[in-house]
């Protein structure tokens, strides 16, 4: 009897997903919810179990393919099952280098007596000098060429022969990337997007977390970071600033009263902005420990569409690359997303005097349709 294996629902509003790679080959055996394929979408990446034990048959959708919801993966049939099934190796992300036998060294050329002799004298190789003569002979001219040169002393450094390799390489872009080219430019063209620009003293900030890191990790077992101060600003600011935390639909602002704080966060994959859910009743702890969760699941590709859905508002900390000012594009269908930067020590003007100060830059993209200039410069 034959199980076959279909592609499982992906989220609301996915359809379709691409193979990115099987964990079994075929004629491999299985075991009942053993991780048989991944599947890549638009959001996350999902992994397919097997729904019974047996030998994987056959493959249906082959790697790289696209498949929609309900479509056929692979044929499981009856057989006996190994205690450790052999998987295939995942797949590479880049290109597999090509394997080249080790040249066989070439034979030293013929000698002369005369011209061995000369050989000797100057500590020349005689392989590494070109043959003139007659059947692969060395001539006294040829010694006396390489004698000049230089080239054919023992232990000189050969120059690598330049490997052939392509110049480019043209890979396609995963599901992910594209929807995220897709969205970053649906915001520049829909949103009358904006960018104002501001700098922050984080001296208090930096002197709070030297005081109470210690005891907040003995406490809560999780770092005391810069993310969390800033969540909790963000949210305060959202509920003086309404507008900053609402959106358009059609004619009408959406205006919400919960606050789904996204932080984007790089992936092997790319960028996702898993969201932090009602981040107005999260303490400091909390916060912390749920950003750690989910950058380590956006790492792993572990991430479900839930944890990515639903943000109203969206922190970006290029800081941790060391960006120093940039403007971030919105998160749509957002309006509003902050960016945070490098602290950098740099001379201020504090009451008449010059202070050496930790100072970041905050830039806050905005989209002028829902939000005024008084409102973004506010928050």
């Amino acid at each position: 009897m034959a199980t076959e294996v279909f592609v499982p629902a992906l989220g609301e509003s996915v359809s379709e997903a691409t193979v990115a790679g099987w964990r079994v080959e075929p004629g491999g055996a299985v075991t009942v919810d053993q991780p048989l394929v991944e599947l890549e979408t638009d959001k996350v990446t999902l992994e397919v179990n097997a729904p019974a034990s047996g030998i994987l048959a056959s493959i249906v959708a082959e790697t790289g393919s696209t498949v929609t919801v309900g479509a056929l993966l692979a044929v499981i049939a009856e057989g006996a099952v190994a205690t450790a099934p052999a998987a295939a190796p995942a797949p590479a992300s880049g290109p597999v280098p090509e394997t080249r036998p080790a040249p066989a060294p070439e034979p030293a050329p013929a000698l002369s007596p005369a011209v061995r002799r000369l050989v000797d004298e100057h500590d020349l190789d005689p392989a590494r000098i070109v043959a003139s003569g007659r059947g692969g002979r060395l001539l006294k001219a040829d010694v006396l060429a390489a004698i000049a040169s230089g080239d054919a002393r023992r232990g000189a450094a050969e120059a690598p022969e330049p490997e052939a390799e392509p110049r480019e390489e043209r890979v396609r872009m995963s599901r992910l990337r594209q929807a995220v080219a897709r969205r970053l430019k649906e915001a520049q063209n829909t949103a009358a997007m904006l960018t104002t620009y501001n700098e922050a003293d984080m001296g208090a900030v930096m002197e709070l977390r030297s005081e109470y890191r210690d005891a907040f990790e003995a406490r809560h077992g999780v770092r005391l970071g810069f993310m969390s101060f800033f969540v909790k600003a963000c949210v305060a600011a959202l509920q003086e600033l309404p507008a900053v935390n609402a959106e358009i639909s059609g004619d009408e602002i959406i205006y919400k009263n919960y606050y789904h704080v996204g932080v984007a966060v790089g992936s092997p994959r790319g960028l996702v902005v898993p969201v932090l859910r009602d981040a107005d009743r999260m303490g400091f702890a909390r916060i912390e420990q749920a950003i750690n969760e989910l950058s380590a699941r956006a790492r792993d590709g572990r991430l479900s569409l839930e944890e990515l859905a639903g943000g109203t508002f969206t922190i970006s900390n290029g800081g941790v690359f060391g960006s120093l000012l940039s403007s971030p594009i919105l998160n749509p269908p957002q309006s509003g997303i902050l960016g945070m930067h490098k602290i950098q020590q740099r001379p201020m003007a504090i009451d008449g005097r010059v202070e050496i100060r930790p100072m970041m830059y905050l830039a806050l993209s905005y989209d002028h349709r829902i939000i005024d200039g008084r409102e973004a410069v506010t928050f």
